[in-house]
């Protein structure tokens, strides 16, 4: 019995040791599949994270972009808008000034091919929807004295003797006076007051005005301001 019952014990501690031995064997491969699972849960979550930046700096790229987008949009919208507006200034223009005119700045000046008294060149600009020439600065003078006529201006004394205003009423500020005019005839006019001025083609462009009789005949430049 008692070899019997040793025997038996054996037979249990060898059943034993090898049921450890699986247990074992299989809570350690349980431990490696364990530690490759994390390990790739991490390679996983450092994947997402990753994903996650570029996301956002993909997100921050588009919106930029959409800002841009939208700038030149508008952009875009007030050129056309721009294009549009000198479209209908210049088919105005073509419609309003017809062949004679020319242009400069921001006017467009006649330049008459007859001569009439400063009275009557007057009603001619008048009748053209213009008005003898309102002369305002260096370059418009220059730009007038270089069309090489004797012509009328806009600019008188007649309603005050000394008093030099435009025809639109302002008074005159931007002076190109040839020496000594104004003289008024130096006291002796042959034909009257000399109360309108005329641009002479024979001095240099910002010393070239003089007053005249206004019942001399000259050329004249009508101005329409665009």
């Amino acid at each position: 019995m008692v070899a019997v019952s040793f025997g038996m014990l054996c037979v249990l501690q060898v059943t034993l040791n090898i049921s450890l031995r699986l247990v074992y064997n299989r809570c350690f491969k349980y431990s490696e599949e364990r530690d490759q699972l994390q390990t790739s849960y991490n390679n996983l979550t450092k994947e997402r994270d990753q994903l996650q930046t570029s996301y956002k700096t993909m997100t921050k790229e588009r919106d930029q972009l959409q800002t841009s987008y939208n700038n030149m949009t508008k952009e875009r919208d007030q050129l056309q808008t721009e294009r549009d507006v000198l479209s209908g200034r210049l088919t105005n223009l073509k419609q309003t000034c017809p062949e004679g005119w020319q242009k400069f700045e921001s006017s467009w000046y006649f330049l008459s091919t007859e001569t009439k008294t400063w009275k009557e060149s007057r009603e001619d600009c008048l009748e053209r929807g213009a008005d003898l020439v309102i002369i305002n600065s260096d370059k418009e003078q220059t730009f007038l004295i270089n069309l090489k006529k004797r012509v009328w201006i806009g600019l008188t004394d007649s309603v005050n003797e000394g008093t030099w205003k435009w025809v639109d009423g302002t008074p005159l500020t931007t002076r190109y006076w040839f020496y000594p005019q104004p003289d008024n005839g130096g006291g002796k006019p042959v034909n009257g007051e000399e109360d309108c001025v005329e641009i002479r083609n024979d001095q240099s462009p910002l010393q070239a005005w003089n007053d005249v009789s206004c019942a001399e005949n000259l050329h004249w430049i009508c101005e329409k301001v665009v």
